[in-house]
């Protein structure tokens, strides 16, 4: 996992809730394309959950 994703992730995980690619995004300071690269990614591995469209949360 590089560092970007490592920042993504602790920003969905810090949220406490669902959140969008967007919030990701002003979050951290990455642009919001690569967030959701990032997003889909990590929801491939298995780290980030979609409980509804659109949004993502930490699955654990």
């Amino acid at each position: 996992m590089d560092e970007r994703e490592k920042v993504v992730l602790e920003a969905i995980k810090k949220a406490g809730k669902p959140v969008r690619p967007g919030d990701v995004a002003k979050e951290t300071g990455i642009d919001k394309n690569e967030v959701s690269k990032i997003i889909k990614k990590l929801k491939n591995e298995g780290k980030v959950i979609s409980p509804k469209r659109c949004f993502y949360a930490p699955s654990e």
